[in-house]
C-alpha cells in the first residue's frame, strides 16, 4: 500500500479510483465490510482502491472537550489499512485549513482532481466539509457534476443486539476490560504499541521478568487488570526482519501491592522467556482474554503464586489450540 500525506503527493496519473472516506478508528468489522466492497468495485472498474482518513479525530480541533480516547494511532491505522489489500491511503493532516474548506471544494480537491474517483463509498454518518455541511445528497449532487458515483453503505450491525458495531462501541468494551468481544468487533485482538523501556526490575526479583511499555503508549489500554496475550517484537520500520509472536500474561495498572509505582503502565512476561532483551523495541502487545481485576497483596509470596496462576492461566488459553503452535508464533 502507499500512503501519502497530500493530495500534492498522489501522482497525476495514479487514478482512477474507487474512493472509501472516513475516520476508519480501529478498523473494525464495519470498517472492513467498507473496504471490502471498495475492493470489489475497483476490481469491477478496473480502478485502483484508496482510503481518504484522517491523522486525528475531527474533535480534536473542533471540540477537544467531547474528544474520545483512539482506538489506534495513525500508523496503526495505516498499517491496518495496508493489511487489507487495498492500494493506497490519503491520511490528511487535519488542521484549521481542512476544517473550513468549503464540501465542494474538498470533493474537487481531493477526490477530482488528486484521486480521480469514479466511484465513492461513504457511511450513514458520513460528514463533511465546513461545519459538517456535506452531506450524502450534496456529496451525490457533485457527484454527478464531477462524473463519480456515490455509495451510502449501510451500518454493520450485531444480530443479537441490533447495535451498529462503532469505535464508540469499542471504547465501552474495553474500558470494561472485556477485549474478548472488543476482538469480535474489531476482527483481531485489541492492542497497544510501545517502546520497551526499563522499569524497576521487581518482575524479574520475583522469577517474571517483563517487558514494559513506556508510558505513551499508542493505541486504547483496557481496563486494568491481568490478561493473557500477547507480546510482538519486530513491528517498527526501524526493527526490519522477521516479526516474532511470544505469549504472555499481561498486567495493566499501578501494581498496587507496591506503593512505588506512581503511573498506569502495561507489562508484559513472556512465557518461559527470563533473559530475552527488548529493550529499546517497540513492540505490539495484543489483549487476549481478561484473568483477573488488579488487585494488593499481603505479602510478595502470595503475589508470586498469584502469578503462576495467571502465567499457567495465560499458557492454558494461549497455547491448548492447534493456531498456538511454535510454527505459528513467527508472523
Amino acid at each position: 500500500m502507499i500512503l501519502f500525506r497530500s493530495p500534492d503527493e498522489v501522482p497525476d496519473d495514479f487514478g482512477p479510483t474507487v474512493v472509501a472516506i472516513g475516520k476508519f478508528d480501529g478498523v473494525h468489522a464495519g470498517h472492513r465490510a467498507v473496504l471490502q466492497k471498495m475492493l470489489v468495485d475497483a476490481a469491477g472498474l478496473g480502478a485502483r482502491s484508496a482510503v481518504v482518513t484522517f491523522d486525528r479525530h475531527p474533535l480534536a480541533l473542533l471540540n477537544p472537550a467531547k474528544l474520545p480516547p483512539a482506538l489506534v494511532a495513525p500508523h496503526q491505522k495505516a498499517a491496518l489499512l495496508a493489511s487489507t489489500g487495498i492500494d493506497a491511503t490519503l491520511m490528511l493532516e487535519f488542521n484549521e485549513k481542512l476544517a473550513s474548506e468549503e464540501p465542494e471544494d474538498f470533493v474537487r480537491r481531493v477526490l477530482v482532481d488528486s484521486l480521480h474517483a469514479r466511484s465513492v463509498l461513504i457511511g450513514e454518518d458520513f460528514r463533511f466539509g465546513r461545519d459538517g455541511a456535506g452531506t450524502p445528497a450534496l456529496l451525490r449532487e457533485l457527484g454527478e457534476r464531477y462524473g463519480f458515483t456515490v455509495d451510502e453503505l449501510p451500518d454493520v450491525r450485531s444480530a443479537p443486539s441490533g447495535r451498529r458495531v462503532s469505535s464508540t462501541w469499542i471504547r465501552e468494551l474495553l474500558a470494561g476490560g472485556d477485549v474478548a468481544t472488543a476482538a469480535q468487533l474489531l476482527g483481531r485482538p485489541p492492542a497497544v504499541w510501545g517502546e520497551v523501556v526499563h522499569g524497576a526490575k521487581r518482575g524479574r526479583e520475583l522469577g517474571y521478568p517483563t517487558a514494559n511499555l513506556e508510558a505513551a503508549t499508542q493505541g486504547l489500554v483496557p481496563r486494568d487488570g491481568v490478561y493473557a496475550g500477547w507480546l510482538i517484537d519486530g513491528v517498527a520500520a526501524s526493527q526490519p526482519g522477521t516479526r516474532v509472536r511470544y505469549p504472555a500474561a499481561i498486567s495493566v495498572g499501578d501494581n498496587p501491592t507496591f506503593d512505588d509505582v506512581h503511573r498506569r503502565q502495561v507489562e508484559a512476561y513472556v512465557l518461559d522467556e527470563t533473559d530475552l532483551d527488548l529493550y529499546g523495541h517497540v513492540v505490539e502487545v495484543q489483549f487476549v482474554a481478561r484473568l483477573r481485576g488488579m488487585s494488593a497483596f499481603a505479602g510478595i509470596e502470595a503475589l508470586k503464586d498469584q502469578m503462576a496462576d495467571d502465567v499457567e492461566r495465560s499458557r492454558e488459553i494461549l497455547l491448548t489450540a492447534p493456531s498456538a503452535s511454535d510454527a505459528q508464533r513467527r508472523g
